[in-house]
């Protein structure tokens, strides 16, 4: 549970919230839109699920802008999950070059 001190559980859920800014500070989205999307996925699915609610979401407004393809989100999604999974604590975790990011 994220308690004041510290408002992200895990990395990812930080630098996912920080993507999400630095995409509508860039211009590629308002808060409007980000509401009309995450909003009401929130409000279906429940708190206990919010970070991967409002990855959801970012990649719904991905798509929807044209900017990228919910597949080649799972895919790089799935390929940084197995190579995080496949890398020694405290290494830099790299995608192979032999798994180009495609769905």
């Amino acid at each position: 549970m994220t308690t004041p001190d510290a408002p992200f559980e895990e990395p990812w859920q930080a630098q996912l919230f920080a993507l999400t800014v630095a995409l509508n500070e860039a211009g590629h989205f308002t808060w409007v839109e980000w509401s009309e999307v995450f909003g009401p996925m929130v409000q279906t699915q429940g708190a206990d699920v919010y970070w991967h609610i409002w990855s959801d979401a970012l990649t719904i407004l991905l798509e929807t802008k044209g900017m990228a393809e919910g597949a080649v989100i799972r895919s790089v999604t799935a390929q940084w999950q197995e190579a995080a999974r496949n890398t020694p604590h405290g290494q830099p975790i790299l995608l192979s070059a032999a798994n180009p990011l495609t769905p």
